[in-house]
């Protein structure tokens, strides 16, 4: 690989930046993926993939998908937690590949709540 250059560099800051969820003028939505051991061998991995594909399929730049720790729920992992600014957060349970879609499309993108997974929404 030879010497990377300052616009070299610049473009992958912006890459990089376009990448990651945080996004200037803040967050109107946060999907925290719960990716605790429990989590990951119940299949938060696959969990996460899946959201950022969705993330990459979309134009909006108030989301941010994070990652935490066990949330002492193993029985019900892979666990997603959705919050929408100005409203109660949903924890979902259970969640597979095609659960994050559905969650991602009518939950994050049009606000509504796919109670069929929702273990909690804490008030």
């Amino acid at each position: 690989m030879g010497k990377m250059t300052i616009d070299d560099l610049k473009k992958l800051r912006e890459d990089a930046k376009n990448k990651t969820v945080l996004r200037e003028g803040g967050d109107t939505v946060n999907i925290t993926v719960h990716m605790g051991t429990c989590g990951i061998a119940a299949g938060a991995k696959d969990v996460m993939e899946t959201v950022m594909e969705e993330m990459s399929q979309t134009e909006r730049r108030d989301i941010r998908v994070i990652n935490s720790g066990c949330m002492g729920m193993c029985s019900s992992e892979p666990n997603v937690t959705v919050e929408i600014k100005g409203q109660a957060p949903v924890i979902y349970q259970h969640v597979d590949r095609n659960k994050m879609r559905q969650i991602f499309k009518r939950h994050v993108l049009k606000g509504e709540i796919q109670t069929d997974f929702a273990l909690a929404k804490i008030q």
